[in-house]
């Protein structure tokens, strides 16, 4: 059985349960010893990061990572398939999520349950819009394939805390219309359509305490 340390509204968790629906795989779901961040969790996982996973007495705790090792031992419904360049392509993908997008709507986390004012929301609205033109560019060189792959199962969970933080912060978001469309093809994958079943009203609950709604 693999048993992950997780945390329900965490962004990374919820890709890497894409990632493990995709494949059919089963697991348990188990929150960081101590609590996230935690002296007890670091004694496990040092940077403390989430998610994590155990398998057969190994732990790994880097989300791609773990994506990828998960598709080498449990080959069936690859993450990474096709050819060398459509792997290329999904790994693109993947990085420009957990490097360029993520971390500018992450900004933002700082803040919620507070109004830090025009003068920071603006420049973060402006930074994800940024980004996600460069998505909607990134598509046409790194074009999605047919079927979900490493490089997708993180963009439906970032455009949802994108949609649920805009109304928060009154935020000026321009979608371009290449991202839309690949947000909705993707969408349609059941491994992703029964996370955000699942995940939406987590994240919406979580708001709404963190904010007082």
């Amino acid at each position: 059985m693999l048993t992950i340390y997780a945390i329900p509204v965490s962004l990374y968790c919820a890709k890497l349960r894409i990632a493990l629906r995709h494949k059919g795989l089963e697991w348990q779901e188990i929150p960081p010893p101590g609590g996230y961040g935690s002296a007890e969790y670091r004694a496990l996982v040092p940077a403390g990061n989430l998610p994590a996973l155990r398998h057969d007495g190994f732990l790994i705790a880097d989300g791609e990572a773990t994506a990828e090792y998960l598709d080498e031992v449990f080959p069936s419904r690859t993450l990474l398939p096709g050819s060398a360049k459509d792997r290329a392509h999904a790994r693109m993908r993947s990085r420009f999520h957990d490097t360029r997008l993520e971390p500018a709507v992450r900004a933002l986390f700082r803040h919620i349950g507070e109004d830090p004012g025009r003068d920071v929301l603006d420049p973060i609205s402006q930074q994800i819009n940024a980004r996600l033109t460069e998505l909607a560019q990134l598509l046409e060189i790194a074009p999605p394939a047919a079927d979900l792959t490493l490089g997708d199962c993180g963009f439906p969970i970032t455009a949802e805390w994108i949609e649920a933080l805009t109304p928060v912060f009154d935020l000026r978001i321009e979608w371009p219309a290449a991202v839309q469309t690949y947000l909705e093809q993707v969408r349609q994958f059941p491994a992703v359509a029964a996370e955000l079943a699942s995940y939406r009203p987590v994240l919406m609950d979580w708001l709404r305490r963190e904010t007082g709604a």
